[in-house]
């Protein structure tokens, strides 16, 4: 209904676009006067002004909806090498924020403006996600641009969590590929609207609708295209739009002149025929288009356009533009479509946990005179200190005000509050809801939120995929040590796939991420930040060991030694807990009466927590196990928590033992690409690997291969590869699951633990 309302009352927001300035009043930051002074002037408001206010969602005020109509929070995600920073950048150029061009790899020793990390702009690759804001014709977009390789997911996962709406960057050779796939699934997990791009139109094999039929089967979208490009590869001079039926050409040095043309006579039916195929599929899932469709009534821009925000919004349809940002076609007609169909704070539902009534979970307006409530999703060291990126879902922030972190219950003076463009900033005095910025100087951890005194409500978290693969490393002189431990310390907390962990039996520093790239780049950065030079071991892969069938145990610690002893008896059973299970380990006390006192119960757990620790077979941590204890006995003066913590612990390796332990190694989904000639070497290597090929298809000249290989089995393949198909293959990986290992394989990583560990002991 608000939607509804909204949409029929664009044009009167419309209005609302003059220059503050010109008439004297106070200003909104996206530059528009603020609904105060609008009634201050006036006097009262118009009939239509009060219809629309006696329609705004409870918490919603007339300057929530003047200061947020128009503003956008979204974020630019893709395949790796998909052109995601270059797409950026030409935003950038477009709206002002920036007056050169630079290419991601540019030659000029520059760079992107959104890589500002020297690494990155060596590499020509995206490490940290990096926000910008800037504005279109009346838009203010806050924008952040996400790394493409799989290594890096964490910063689309935390950028996803705080955004409205998303743009997914497709190559138009490439199609869908491993990590588009992966960023799909994170923006369904954080329901965020988008519309998809394919970029790289002017390279050799372009084939959008080729692209358009992978995103229908493999990501299951239901997805058209809002226009078709005029011309092909080389000769790509513009586009069509389908809405409206206009076609347009880019030209000037940089494409910034968009000149309005006839379109071509020998696209005419393709433009109709498309235009029909859009209708129809957003009058799959939108009702109003689809009572004018079978009416077989005529549909002109207005209604197909706002039939299409509404099933953006709704998350029923993704609406598809294409271009090149390269050769600086399409990307104005993107940011057209940015403002046209993604949502502006207002049209998303945020929800927060109520501390104070059991976590109960409840609709969160984002209205700037509400409570405030702004959660933390990254953290970066900068120069003056600790950087919090957070968004602000509710209320008003100020340089100098009092605010409680939540997780923690501490309070807080803000000291410094910032708009990011990339590495630089722009100091402010205030920030409200709807909007993305930085605090300086506060002690925070990544997911935490930040509230006023008088509120207990507290956002939900970012999901963080565990690490897969472990190195041994330490600083080659000992002078280093203290620099090391720093480095340590930031990164872990900048980044939550990034574990820290000591070995207990070699006393050796492992580092864990979630790939090769991933920890490479941070030996590299300790080099570099910290002139900390690394001895690196070799990569080992994460294993996991879990349980196959149910198990009973029946364990007596009984210790006595002078003076007080130690007695406790636990009883109970193992068993696996279902794949789907959202946690890894469960404990649960099914004791009828007080055979094991309930004081004593805490103490339990935390032995049967320890022990999944760290499991018999290879010492990995054991997971997908449920501990249930049914009886036990204690003894009145020689029970004690730290003896229900020894029998728990001792219980749980008996059990174990009986429940046919496995181990389970991470199975990455590995798509490899090279020319035809190749495959049958390829498919021989993968077999040799202990892969599993899932499929391959043929594009062009080259075939692409998808298949399931342990992970053990990837280190050096990139060299393999090159090796076999005269450098002119390539793959990416992503993490799929952890599975069983092979039976032989077991026994060899289990007798690899006992000659490791008898060699420590002696």
């Amino acid at each position: 209904m608000w939607r509804a309302t909204k949409g029929a009352l664009r044009p009167l927001f419309s209005a609302l676009s003059c220059d503050a300035a010109a008439m004297g009043l106070a200003a909104e930051p996206c530059g528009r006067p603020t609904a105060a002074g609008l009634l201050a002037r006036t006097g009262e408001l118009p009939t239509t002004w009060k219809r629309l206010y006696a329609a705004l969602p409870a918490g919603i005020t007339e300057e929530d909806m003047a200061a947020l109509t128009d503003v956008r929070n979204i974020g630019i995600s893709a395949h790796i090498d998909s052109g995601k920073t270059t797409l950026t950048e030409r935003i950038l150029f477009y709206t002002g924020r920036i007056h050169a061009i630079h290419e991601v790899r540019g030659k000029d020793g520059v760079g992107a403006k959104m890589d500002s990390m020297d690494l990155e702009r060596e590499k020509g690759i995206t490490i940290q996600s990096a926000a910008t804001f800037c504005r279109w014709k009346q838009t203010h977009i806050n924008i952040i641009d996400t790394p493409g390789h799989v290594d890096f997911t964490i910063e689309v996962e935390r950028a996803l969590r705080v955004l409205d709406g998303a743009i997914l960057v497709l190559c138009s050779v490439g199609g869908v590929q491993s990590q588009s796939i992966t960023v799909d699934r994170q923006m369904r997990r954080y329901d965020v609207p988008r519309v998809a791009f394919i970029n790289k139109l002017d390279r050799a094999g372009a084939d959008p609708w080729k692209v358009i039929r992978q995103m229908r089967e493999k990501l299951r979208l239901n997805a058209a295209a809002l226009q078709i490009p005029i011309g092909h590869e080389d000769s790509l001079r513009g586009l069509v739009d389908l809405v409206e039926r206009r076609a347009f050409h880019f030209e000037g040095s940089s494409g910034e002149q968009i000149v309005e043309v006839p379109i071509p006579a020998d696209l005419q039916a393709e433009v109709e025929a498309k235009r029909a195929e859009l209708i129809e599929h957003v009058a799959e899932v939108d009702e109003e288009l689809a009572e004018q469709f079978v009416l077989e009534e005529p549909i002109d821009g207005d209604m197909l356009a706002a039939a299409v925000r509404r099933s953006v919004l709704s998350l029923k349809f993704v609406p598809i533009f294409m271009g090149s940002a390269f050769k600086n076609r399409g990307v104005q007609l993107l940011l057209d479509g940015v403002h046209d169909y993604l949502p502006s704070p207002l049209d998303v539902n945020n929800f927060a946990l109520d501390l104070g009534k059991a976590e109960e979970k409840t609709l969160l307006p984002c209205s700037r005179s509400g409570p405030l409530v702004a959660l933390a999703f990254k953290l970066e060291e900068g120069r003056f200190g600790q950087l919090t990126y957070m968004r602000i879902y509710s209320g008003t922030v100020r340089k100098g005000d009092s605010i409680i972190n939540q997780t923690n219950g501490k309070r807080i003076k803000v000291p410094r509050l910032v708009r990011m463009h990339s590495d630089e900033l722009e100091d402010i005095q205030e920030a409200s809801a709807g909007d993305i910025v930085a605090m300086f100087g506060v002690e925070c951890a990544s997911g935490d939120t930040f509230c006023d005194a008088n509120t207990t409500l507290a956002m939900t978290s970012i999901s963080v995929p565990e690490p897969v693969m472990s190195l041994a490393v330490a600083p080659k002189a000992r002078d280093q040590s203290a620099n090391f431990s720093k480095a340590l310390n930031r990164f872990t907390k900048e980044d939550p796939t990034f574990k820290v962990a000591m070995d207990p039996e070699s006393g050796q520093t492992i580092v864990s991420g979630m790939g090769e790239l991933h920890l490479e780049i941070y030996i590299e950065r300790m080099k570099r930040e910290y002139k900390v030079e690394c001895e690196v071991g070799k990569p080992r892969v994460n294993f996991r060991e879990t349980i196959t069938r149910r198990a009973e145990f029946d364990y007596l610690h009984k210790k006595q030694s002078g003076g007080q002893g130690q007695y406790g008896r636990i009883t109970g059973y193992l068993e696996p807990l279902p794949e789907d299970h959202p946690t890894k380990f469960e404990f649960e006390n099914g004791i009828v009466g007080n055979a094991i006192p309930p004081t004593y119960i805490p103490a339990c757990e935390k032995g049967f927590r320890e022990a999944v620790n760290a499991g018999a077979l290879i010492g990995h941590p054991v997971e997908g196990v449920r501990v249930v204890i049914t009886d036990g006995a204690a003894h009145a003066v020689d029970s004690s928590e730290l003896a229900f913590k020894l029998a728990s612990l001792f219980a749980f390796k008996q059990g174990y033992e009986r429940a046919a332990p496995t181990i389970l190694e991470p199975i990455m989904n590995v798509e490899i690409t090279a020319p035809s000639e190749f495959q049958g070497n390829i498919i021989g290597d993968v077999n040799r690997r202990k892969g599993i090929i899932q499929g391959s298809e043929q594009e062009g000249d080259d075939v692409v291969i998808n298949a399931h290989v342990p992970l053990n089995e990837m280190f050096g393949y990139s060299t393999g590869l090159r090796s076999m198909t005269q450098g002119k293959g390539e793959f990416t990986m992503e993490y799929q699951a952890h599975m069983p290992v092979t039976a032989d394989v077991q026994a060899e990583l289990t007798s690899q633990y006992r000659t490791a560990r008898a060699a420590g002991n002696k």
